[in-house]
């Protein structure tokens, strides 16, 4: 039997084909793995960074198995399209990054402007900044990716407020419209909503970029959210009671993470 190659030998000759595909800049490693969080099974993130155009097409004719989305499948934003693939036994997501699209929303974070773009599997979407935390931490194995020098102050300054509100006019709705119904469902998920948002502005005050929302909440000081959830019954002085509790829990967690 031969023998199993090293992740770094795969990880090699996986950076090199990615790289030799047309229109194809820059490979980059994400996720745990970059940031040396990883588990043993963890997946592999990769990012095509691309200018001007590029063809999933010649991605799928690598023959490696999986799916191959097209450009804009995953919503047309600055998350447009990607791969779920297996490649020599192991799980590899690609994701396409329009090169150009990178370079605006590292000038704009640097400008503290970004919008939110709904995205699947991402509770309360994701800010356009995200695609420049990934220029901030992920590893480049091939080409070059602009990199922002530090965390913008500017987006240290106006994504805080941004998300807080969010967060205080969906617990504040949920108050009013959910709460005295006894609708338990819509208020748990409202407070889940609002404390990803809440989680959101923590790290922006911070100055600690996301890449997802796995673990936000823990790294965000808000993971009593959970006990909260799970003592939330279908009564309405329960649930305004569950809705007062995560309005002070959210706004603690913000306060102590404003700069001095």
């Amino acid at each position: 039997m031969p023998p199993v190659p090293s992740d770094e030998d795969f990880l090699d000759r996986t950076a090199d084909r990615l790289a030799a595909l047309p229109g194809v800049h820059a490979v980059t490693l994400g996720g745990s793995r970059a940031q040396g969080t990883e588990r043993p099974d963890s997946d592999w993130d990769l990012a095509l960074y691309y200018r001007g155009s590029f063809d999933p097409g010649d991605l799928r004719a690598l023959g490696w198995e999986g799916e191959v989305c097209g450009i804009g499948d995953w919503g047309g934003g600055v998350f447009n399209g990607g791969a779920w693939l297996t490649v020599e036994g192991r799980r590899v997501d690609i994701h396409y990054r329009d090169l150009a699209a990178a370079e605006h929303e590292l000038a704009e974070a640097e400008a503290g402007r970004f919008r939110v773009e709904p995205l699947m599997f991402h509770l309360v979407g994701i800010p356009t900044y995200l695609i420049v935390a990934e220029l901030a931490v992920n590893r480049v194995l091939r080409g070059d990716t602009p990199r922002p020098r530090t965390y913008p102050p500017a987006l240290r300054a106006s994504a805080p407020p941004h998300w807080t509100g969010i967060a205080d006019a969906t617990l504040a709705y949920a108050r009013a419209g959910h709460a005295p119904r006894g609708a338990l469902a819509q208020v748990a998920g409202a407070v889940a909503v609002a404390a990803t948002c809440a989680a959101h502005a923590v790290m922006a005050a911070r100055g600690e970029w996301v890449t997802n929302e796995k673990g936000l909440l823990q790294r965000a000081g808000l993971g009593g959210i959970d006990e909260l959830v799970t003592r939330l019954t279908a009564t309405p002085d329960t649930l305004v009671q569950g809705v007062t509790e995560a309005e002070d829990m959210l706004a603690r967690a913000v306060a102590e993470a404003r700069p001095a």
